[in-house]
């Protein structure tokens, strides 16, 4: 069971975001976002947007920092991936 987060590179509202995710349930992604102090808005479906100025942060509570092929690759591979399809 891992938190995975991969690089920022997002740009939007003058900020740049990458993307923080669980390998293994929802649940450890929500309680790892709170233990973190991640705003509940932040969550989409199967990940939380996360700005840069956080991911120090967060690698210290124990995301693991991976690319972004490596982290839809694990996400799917969990069975979480809510695919773009399927997004309401």
């Amino acid at each position: 069971m891992t938190v995975l987060v991969d690089p920022p590179m997002w740009p939007r509202h003058g900020r740049v975001w990458g993307h923080l995710v669980s390998d293994a349930s929802l649940a450890e992604l929500h309680a790892f976002a709170a233990r973190a102090g991640l705003p509940e808005r932040g969550f989409d479906q199967d990940h939380y947007d996360v700005p840069a100025e956080h991911y120090e942060r967060l690698v210290a509570l124990g995301a693991v920092l991976v690319d972004g092929r490596e982290l839809i690759r694990r996400l799917r591979a969990s069975g979480l991936r809510v695919r773009a399809r399927d997004r309401f």
